[in-house]
């Protein structure tokens, strides 16, 4: 690194905000706890009515994405993910969120060039990754199996 890094670096160090990290971790914590938490009462509510144990999570988090969408839809999401950081991020709602942003901010450009083209920029790479990484350890695991 030169001397115009380091000088930079510690300019930037020395005036950035310092995080608290503490607080930051326990609304993280607390705020995933309570998307977890109203997944579970919602599957619980599903099999209030007779739908096998699998349909019911399965309908818990559709309804999971169902709000996340509908929250970011009306410009709340990321004034939630700015006080509750990974808490909002981490579960499937970070998920619906980052697909469906994609959209809405696209939308103006049409469904096919706007929503069609952009709807995967942010997760497309996850999904890529996820599938990919997934194929690596079922062929690593086949491979220890063989032997």
């Amino acid at each position: 690194m030169n001397t115009d890094n380091k000088t930079y670096k510690k300019y930037a160090e020395a005036r950035a905000k310092k995080s608290p990290v503490f607080k930051d971790c326990m609304l993280a914590f607390f705020v995933g706890g309570a998307i977890c938490t109203l997944g579970h009462g919602l599957k619980k509510l599903y099999l209030l009515t007779d739908v096998s144990d699998d349909n019911a999570g399965m309908l818990a988090s559709v309804t999971l994405i169902f709000l996340a969408i509908l929250v970011t839809g009306l410009g709340k999401f990321d004034d939630i993910a700015k006080h509750a950081g990974a808490g909002t991020l981490v579960p499937i709602t970070g998920f619906a969120n980052a697909v469906s942003s994609c959209a809405i901010d696209n939308k103006s450009e049409g469904f096919i060039l706007g929503v069609g083209a952009k709807i995967f920029t942010i997760a497309g790479p996850v999904i890529l990754y996820g599938i990919s990484a997934g194929v690596v350890y079922g062929v690593v695991y086949w491979v220890v199996t063989l032997l």
